[in-house]
């Protein structure tokens, strides 16, 4: 079957039970704080790197997928989701509880590079410190912000004011002399090329790129935050569309499906997921095609042919799901338990568009093929750029196509099933090129695969028996779920794994809303792909990302 993993010998993906994993840890451990999805180890602020590294080389959890903190009463709290790139449902969670007065924990950053940015995002936010890390500052406010918005004694109506100083020219004073031409050279946050208000701080020496930071955080909106305001039944489901807001709405609003559900034991019907996987991959097309287009653009400067005509495909998926949902762009279309609606009363109608969509799309396909794989410029910018080696990218956590340009094998649709996907017959792409080139074959690819299961899904649609076509599980009007439950749980959106956790308080709203952003993570290897490169160079690796800001920041 096209879903099933080739085999594998390593001792280090061996399933082990918590029990198991508490014996390898040892001493390490001083509690145990099990989540709905994995068990969780309660361990000493000064043993993060020890846990995490025995965790990760002798049990194979090479994948963290996200780092979430919060404050409590008596207490700081870091959690390190840790997974498996060769089987993601074998899961951990390391607790690692910090002094309220002085709260201070180890940094991961030694073991996982993933670390980085996320326990930046934790210092930023909530407060903790962590100590032995490497760049410990702000990432999403600027360095003069007074206070941390999510600690308990944040002052929100205290002034802020960001001084001159804090934009002066870092270089000034610095990395100057006889020998060297080193320049600093400031690259958005408001240009065409970096996809968003984003900032990328880049020092070059002569025409070569010696460092490059990317410098987020301005389009922050406090995702998280209006999610814990608002209840889990109805208030939160129209927040997800917004944050890969281009095209990934129904991806989104899956991934908080998701979690939600499996907290609540919420069973979807069968008939809504068969629904849920067709208008996800709509949407996954939708993304694939503009990440296209943009990127040809980058590379080519390609507006008239490349990108119009992905533009247009892309459209024509966004009026089958205008079709769908109602709308273009900001669905709403999920509900916990299930869909809003039905498919379109002329069922037949729909089914013929989406039909005579998928038929042209091959022709279109081997078109894009024609304009830009086989562009000997477009070759010469992307073949042996940007390289991200296989380990490199487990090591930052990326996901999605990023992570499988590089040739690593990880797909949550299939390793960590969830919707109709392991029902269907369908292959995960990976390129083992490792550069810009193998990153857009594999977004190319994946359309097609897209589009094998959508064709199934309306071949199942069709055949549904009337009277079973059930688009809701019965609900309870007000979720309640257990206090003090947690869960992370987590989908394959467009840029890879799009992951919620949630800790429950007992109310109808979440305590803590934690978004995993694939786009967050992908984005912390840009200096890996491009150190040593020119310019143009670092402009074609950030368009082979395919960031959107709007779910870098939240």
């Amino acid at each position: 079957m096209s879903l099933e993993r080739p085999d594998t010998t390593d001792d280090a993906a061996i399933e082990r039970t918590p029990d198991e994993l508490e014996a390898l840890l040892g001493d390490l451990v001083v509690a145990r704080d099990d989540h709905l999805n994995a068990p969780g180890f309660v361990i000493r602020p000064d043993t993060v790197q020890e846990t995490l590294r025995t965790l990760k080389q002798q049990a194979g959890y090479d994948h963290l997928s996200v780092v979430s903190a919060q404050e409590y009463e008596n207490r700081y709290e870091s959690i390190y989701h840790l997974k498996k790139y060769d089987d993601p449902t074998q899961e951990v969670s390391v607790v690692v509880p910090a002094d309220k007065d002085d709260p201070v924990s180890e940094s991961a950053e030694p073991v996982f590079r993933t670390a980085d940015w996320h326990e930046r995002e934790a210092y930023d936010l909530i407060g903790v410190e962590y100590e032995g890390h490497p760049d410990l500052r702000r990432i999403l406010l600027p360095e003069t912000w007074q206070g941390h918005p999510l600690s308990m004694d944040y002052d929100k109506d205290r002034p802020q004011i960001a001084t001159l100083p804090e934009h002066a020219n870092p270089l000034e004073d610095h990395h100057r002399d006889e020998e060297s031409d080193t320049m600093f050279l400031n690259i958005g946050p408001h240009h065409p090329a970096t996809h968003g208000v984003l900032h990328l701080k880049t020092v070059l020496d002569g025409e070569q790129v010696v460092d490059v930071e990317p410098d987020i955080g301005y389009l922050h909106r406090s995702e998280e935050q209006m999610a814990q305001s608002g209840t889990y039944r109805h208030q939160i489901m129209p927040y997800p569309d917004r944050w890969d807001y281009i095209s990934a709405g129904l991806l989104n609003e899956w991934a908080y499906a998701r979690a939600a559900e499996d907290l609540a034991d919420i069973e979807v019907p069968e008939y809504a997921q068969v629904i849920r996987t067709m208008g996800a991959e709509m949407c996954r097309i939708a993304a694939h095609m503009l990440a296209l287009a943009t990127f040809a653009l980058d590379i080519n400067g390609d507006f008239t042919a490349t990108f119009m005509y992905a533009i247009n495909d892309r459209e024509r998926v966004q009026n089958l799901l205008e079709d769908l949902t109602g709308q273009r762009l900001m669905f709403n279309y999920f509900r916990l338990g299930g869909v809003v609606w039905d498919l379109p009363e002329d069922r037949e109608a729909f089914f013929s568009d989406t039909r005579d969509f998928l038929d042209q799309l091959p022709e279109s396909v081997e078109e894009y093929h024609n304009l830009i794989t086989s562009n000997e410029i477009f070759q010469m910018r992307t073949i042996d750029t940007g390289i991200l080696p296989p380990e490199v990218a487990k090591n930052y956590g990326a996901t999605g196509p990023v992570a499988r340009g590089s040739g690593v094998d990880y797909d949550l649709r299939r390793d960590d099933p969830y919707g109709y996907y392991d029902e269907l017959d369908w292959d995960v792409v990976t390129e083992d090129g490792c550069d810009n080139f193998s990153r857009l074959l594999v977004r190319m690819r994946e359309v097609e695969e897209s589009a094998k299961i959508i064709e199934q899904c309306v071949d199942l649609l069709e055949d549904w028996p009337e009277d079973e076509r059930n688009i809701q599980a019965n609900v309870p009007r007000t979720l309640r779920p257990d206090d003090d439950a947690e869960i992370y749980r987590a989908v394959e959106g467009a840029k890879g794994e799009l992951g919620i956790y949630i800790r429950s308080d007992g109310t109808d709203k979440p305590a803590r809303f934690k978004i995993r952003s694939p786009c967050f993570s992908n984005l912390q290897t840009l200096p890996e792909m491009a150190n040593g490169e020119y310019i143009p160079d670092v402009i074609a690796a950030l368009g082979s990302l395919d960031v959107v800001l709007g779910e870098v920041d939240r």
